[in-house]
């Protein structure tokens, strides 16, 4: 059986501009994820990665990704996967703006029936985006638990 996507909105009191740059900026995700090294290439078919320290100090890659849709500031659309991404799920991230803030949606979906990430995503997302709108709205953001 299929398992759920998983759809988080979320509004930032942000210009759109702003919110697309939280989402593909190597400094702010640098920031979300205490540290990690993200670099893209912001076009279908370009890689994405995070990395930093392993728990041995030696670099490690923790995220591995591939971008499939990219039309800034309003859709980015990527599969990825934890380590080598050897089992990816699809992420979409859509911003509309509205009149004070942003709606972003994003929804992670494709989630094959043994992906060991499902649960760990269902509850970092909201994490991620919590962290990433006090980051935009207030310029600090808060460490994860």
């Amino acid at each position: 059986m299929a398992k759920t996507p998983l759809i988080f909105t979320y509004y930032i009191a942000a210009p759109v501009e702003k919110v697309w740059n939280g989402f593909v900026s190597k400094e702010a995700n640098q920031i979300i994820f205490m540290g990690a090294e993200f670099e893209v290439d912001l076009r279908p078919g370009g890689t994405m990665t995070w990395t930093g320290p392993g728990k041995d100090g030696k670099p490690m890659r923790y995220v591995t990704g591939e971008v499939l849709r990219v039309e800034p500031p309003k859709l980015f659309e990527y599969k990825f996967g934890m380590g080598d991404g050897a089992v990816m799920s699809r992420v979409k991230v859509d911003l509309t703006p509205e009149t004070e803030a942003v709606k972003v949606v994003v929804t992670n979906d494709g989630w094959r029936d043994d992906d060991p990430a499902y649960a760990q995503n269902a509850e970092g997302w909201p994490r991620i985006l919590s962290r990433l709108k006090t980051l935009l709205e207030t310029g600090k953001t808060f460490r994860p638990h």
